[in-house]
């Protein structure tokens, strides 16, 4: 069925048949570097000597004749992830192998470490919570000099971002208009933290704050209290069907909640703790007029945290010039927020969005 009231389409969703992963390429090996920002200022006052961005990059930068790129794509993680989330073999088979929407072969994919996170700089490099308290203005701000200064790269087939990179992605496109032909947020909605949003994310800040072994921040182990807590992100990105499907017993509950605790303690308490107060800046409502790019907007039914029965999506999106909102139905392919990490769901909208944007 689709829907068109405020251009929202909903259609039902199969799986698409996983085949064998392809054999590695050139353009499907990744390529690792770091990129180096001289003199950053954070917007919260305080400026860096120098900030480090690890990236990632799939495939060819290809020029025109002036010398500029012409098919450079970014990407952009989640809160807890890294450039990891798009190098998984899923991933990796349905958007990057030959034929498949961001084909590596024909474009050049730059992923990015956000700030605060993975191989870039973050709290637990060494100076912990005296690293500025950055917000996402920050990240997004950092992967334009990666961009600009360290790869030469001034316009942008595609900004696509996952959860908070889709929230970053909705930023960037009223940050930098002109930059980019087309915009996919996924599982996001651009509105400023609150409700139930902002309330599960202060019991993580919480949690951290006030852990015995947390010292401030200066914590010579670390604090193991907090991730007791980390569990509610499963809840709030899970799909509740799933999860009653994979725990149907108690035990089997308990044995998955001591499983996610546990997983949690790879974390760093600080990283975590800037991971989750960095959305402070996140309110791009005011000013999505600016956006000029072709957008197309992925949100799920039964993703908890950008919960569709707030009735948001179709009053902000419907006057964005060139700009659709995608809801998709709960079903058997529902992972709730965490179905962004299955693009054999979503990744038709990104064929039909590369095709309006002229590509």
């Amino acid at each position: 069925m689709l829907r068109t009231t405020f251009a929202v389409f909903a259609l039902s969703i199969s799986v698409t048949a996983m085949a064998a992963a392809p054999p590695e390429t050139t353009d499907l090996a990744p390529q690792t570097a770091d990129f180096i920002a001289k003199d950053f200022h954070f917007s919260e006052g305080t400026t860096l000597p120098e900030i480090r961005i690890h990236y990632v990059t799939l495939g060819t930068p290809q020029r025109d004749a002036a010398g500029h790129v012409t098919n450079a794509v970014l990407l952009l993680h989640g809160t807890t992830g890294t450039s990891q989330a798009f190098l998984t073999p899923l991933m990796r088979r349905e958007l990057f192998a030959p034929g498949a929407p961001l084909d590596a072969r024909r474009y050049f994919i730059v992923i990015p470490d956000g700030l605060g996170r993975g191989g870039s700089s973050k709290p637990s490099d060494g100076i912990r919570t005296r690293f500025p308290h950055y917000g996402y203005g920050d990240v997004i701000e950092a992967n334009h000099r990666l961009l600009v200064e360290g790869l030469r790269v001034t316009h942008l087939r595609l900004v696509l971002g996952t959860s908070m990179g889709g929230m970053q992605t909705w930023m960037w496109g009223e940050r930098y208009p002109d930059m980019a032909d087309a915009l996919m947020p996924i599982a996001r909605q651009p509105v400023a933290m609150a409700g139930r949003n902002w309330f599960w994310r202060q019991m993580i800040v919480g949690a951290i704050r006030n852990d015995p072994g947390w010292n401030n921040g200066d914590y010579a182990s670390q604090p193991t209290q907090w991730i007791r807590t980390m569990p509610v992100f499963t809840i709030i990105t899970g799909n509740a069907a799933r999860m009653q499907r994979d725990a149907p017993d108690r035990a089997a509950a308990a044995k998955a909640y001591q499983s996610a605790v546990d997983q949690s303690a790879k974390y760093d308490a600080n990283d975590a703790l800037y991971w989750f107060e960095s959305s402070w800046d996140y309110d791009p409502a005011p000013q999505l007029g600016r956006i000029r790019a072709r957008l197309y907007s992925v949100n799920f039914a039964d993703d908890l945290i950008n919960a569709t029965d707030l009735g948001v999506m179709q009053k902000l999106v419907a006057p964005i010039r060139n700009a659709r909102y995608v809801e998709m139905p709960e079903g058997e392919e529902s992972y709730g927020h965490q179905t962004l990490a299955h693009p054999e769901v979503w990744k038709r909208y990104l064929v039909a969005l590369m095709g309006e944007a002229g590509q």
